[in-house]
């Protein structure tokens, strides 16, 4: 076997004995991640489409080695890169878990989905723990990092009232979880309690796949204070796009814990000559 791939082993082995509290000492800690420069675990929710999922962000220097465990000191998650990307290494890595369906689409006459899985907000909290996952890095010069953060169940209220009058997006406040909101009565902070610390405002082109269009995309995130809940969109990004362009807008409640709730709302046409496909 190779030396290397020997000696990562090892680390990969000691990494868990670091999470196991024995005592071993990593590199000199550093904000805001401890010995990486960011990482976080969020859950996030599609209120509108009833999804949801499980987000994580690993964030160091020329990783060779990376793993994340949970509050049970169990591993969940690990990669160990190989040639060309050993030559290379890896910054950050971000993923995102399957996204089911949050509502049975029998009971909601859903014939769209109604093939699909699905899994309740009961039951995702049955499957996930809150508390401090542990991320483990290896480095390039076999240096050990570990950086832990917190998973909370507070998810924030699914914006409401989200519209478009081809030049300002607005929404309010929202009070559930849209169609995730069954087993919101398990939660210890009620969704239109939980803190906003941001809100994220997407303006896209509603366009099949493989249309170039579809990249052209206009984000934002804006203060939670931010009153009236609007914002204008660019004068520039609109002309931007061609004659008769659907479009969707998507507006998140960002948690001060990460965790977000989207809501969509589609029909938009800008730059309407002979009208959008959707409204014909």
């Amino acid at each position: 076997m190779n030396p290397q791939i020997k000696l990562l082993k090892k680390l990969m082995v000691l990494a868990t004995v670091v999470f196991l509290g024995v005592g071993l000492t990593t590199a000199n800690a550093t904000e805001p991640c401890d010995d990486f420069g960011e990482c976080k675990v969020l859950i996030e929710i599609n209120a509108t489409d009833g999804d949801i999922g499980f987000h994580f962000l690993m964030d160091g220097d020329d990783l060779l080695y990376g793993a994340l465990y949970n509050p049970s000191h169990r591993k969940i998650f690990s990669y160990f890169v190989r040639r060309e990307l050993r030559e290379q290494t890896l910054t950050e890595t971000f993923a995102e878990s399957a996204e089911p369906l949050c509502f049975d689409p029998l009971l909601d006459d859903d014939e769209e989905n109604d093939d699909e899985d699905f899994e309740t907000l009961t039951d995702f909290l049955d499957r996930w723990s809150d508390g401090t996952y542990h991320f483990f890095g290896i480095s390039e010069g076999w240096e050990l990092s570990h950086g832990e953060t917190d998973l909370s169940f507070n998810l924030p209220a699914a914006p409401a009232e989200v519209d478009f009058d081809g030049s300002v997006i607005s929404w309010e406040a929202g009070d559930d979880l849209g169609e995730c909101s069954e087993g919101m009565d398990l939660l210890v902070t009620p969704p239109e309690d939980v803190e906003v610390a941001a809100w994220e405002v997407v303006l896209e082109p509603d366009v099949d796949d493989g249309d170039p269009t579809g990249a052209l995309v206009y984000s934002v995130r804006v203060a939670a204070d931010i009153y009236p809940m609007e914002i204008s969109v660019p004068l520039e990004y609109l002309d931007s796009l061609p004659d008769d362009t659907p479009m969707k807008v998507e507006v998140g409640a960002i948690g001060v814990d990460d965790n977000a709730t989207f809501s969509e709302e589609d029909g938009f046409c800008v730059n309407e000559m002979d009208g959008c496909e959707e409204d014909e």
